[in-house]
């Protein structure tokens, strides 16, 4: 610890502990999508893009929505973890651990959230079947309900991609349990209408998820960080609130995950509620992609306009931190030091972040040099459609991606 680390900001500059894994302090980069693997495979981008989180001060970085089945990837280009992927993620590992931070694989399933079907796949899988309303976007009408063989098979495959994410090198793995993508079809009320014993009663929508955990756990807990993220509300009528958000925390505590990533809302119903803040109508102009546009203008068309402020998710993220001892990683609008004094009052292990390390990838480090104690970063949720150019994600404020760095191969 530098000597010139205020007192107000000192306690987020400790070691902590998660599972097996140390790191040197609280901050975490959140998994934000960053349009940099082409073909599935991540670029040389990519690769800068982490080194530069955790050369900034970060003590860990998340690489987001690595797809553990090819039946769950979500967009082009997401990440797959298989063995073709294996050298290139080996080389953004690498990378990161030169700058002296740690990587975490966030490994998913998009169940029906799914806008690029693979050959064959009519109806994407999700916790119940029939019509599929994201599939109006992508010509999947209709979703299949899973049955035993295919949780097994998820299961299974979640397991596998955690086994190659520690052969890639990373540290630790987060397993998606939020926003809308299989797992939180099988939590959320509003997805979940299985009449057996994985549905109905919270209960009951907990036990896939809880097995997903479990098979993770068996087959790296020992040697990895397992983290969860799940949405402690998710902001729309019919959907999970607070009081259902405590009970998941505590299913996910017994069931031994090492970390738990508190987010909110889903990605089609309540994507106010997870940044805080609406969406600008510019971000159609820089997408392409028509069914994205059209995603966009529903959002914008049908969710009430919301306007940013700091912590937006601390007075529910309290009540887990409340009623749960495991750590916990508070996400949600955190620009200053005085909200990391906040949330280390507060109790929370970890304090992870999206935009403000999109826009300035060294705030951890300047905030400990007391360089600065506020974000420059002013959550216009531009960044989010940056993933659709050429160069990926970055901010509107700074510097765009490289096209040319993010056409190349990571390793090679």
């Amino acid at each position: 610890m530098t000597s010139n680390v205020s007192t107000q900001v000192r306690g987020a500059f400790v070691p902590v502990q998660i599972g097996p894994l140390q790191l040197k302090n609280r901050f975490i980069k959140a998994a934000t999508n960053e349009g940099m693997s082409p073909n599935g495979v991540p670029s040389r981008q990519l690769v800068q893009f982490h080194a530069g989180i955790v050369a900034g001060g970060a003590a860990m970085t998340t690489v987001a929505y690595c797809a553990v089945s090819d039946d769950g990837c979500t967009l082009p280009n997401q990440i797959q973890l298989n063995e073709q992927t294996l050298p290139h993620l080996r080389a953004l590992t690498d990378a990161v651990h030169r700058e002296g931070g740690a990587a975490s694989a966030q490994i998913t399933h998009g169940g029906c959230f799914v806008f690029t079907p693979q050959p064959g796949q009519r109806r994407p899988l999700s916790a119940s079947g029939g019509f599929n309303k994201i599939g109006l976007m992508s010509g999947m009408f209709f979703k299949r309900q899973m049955t035993r063989a295919d949780m097994q098979r998820i299961a299974a495959d979640f397991a596998r991609g955690a086994r190659l994410a520690k052969q890639a090198g990373f540290d630790a793995v987060e397993i998606h349990m939020g926003h809308g993508y299989l797992l939180s079809q099988f939590l959320s009320p509003l997805y979940n209408k299985r009449t057996d014993e994985y549905g109905g009663s919270l209960e009951n929508r907990l036990r896939f998820p809880r097995e997903v955990l479990r098979s993770v756990l068996d087959a790296v807990g020992r040697e990895m960080a397992v983290l969860c993220k799940f949405s402690i509300t998710e902001g729309v009528r019919g959907g999970n609130h607070i009081e259902e958000g405590v009970a998941i925390a505590r299913a996910l505590e017994a069931e031994g995950a090492h970390a738990l990533v508190l987010s909110a809302g889903l990605n089609a119903e309540s994507i106010t509620t997870m940044f805080g803040s609406s969406f600008p109508a510019e971000n159609r102009a820089v997408v392409t992609n028509p069914i994205m546009k059209l995603a966009m203008y529903l959002q914008q068309r049908f969710e009430k306009p919301r306007e940013f402020k700091p912590l937006y998710l601390l007075k529910y993220a309290r009540q887990i931190r409340a009623a749960v001892n495991v750590p916990l990683a508070y996400l949600g609008g955190l620009t200053s030091a005085e909200g990391v004094s906040t949330l280390c009052d507060e109790g929370f292990d970890l304090m992870a972040m999206g935009r403000v390390l999109i826009h300035d990838p060294a705030w951890v480090r300047d905030l400990q040099q007391g360089a600065l104690t506020q974000s420059g970063c002013t959550a216009c949720n531009r960044c989010v459609a940056m993933m659709y150019t050429e160069g990926g994600t970055s901010c509107v404020l700074g510097r765009a991606g490289d096209p040319i760095l993010n056409s190349l191969p990571a390793a090679g």
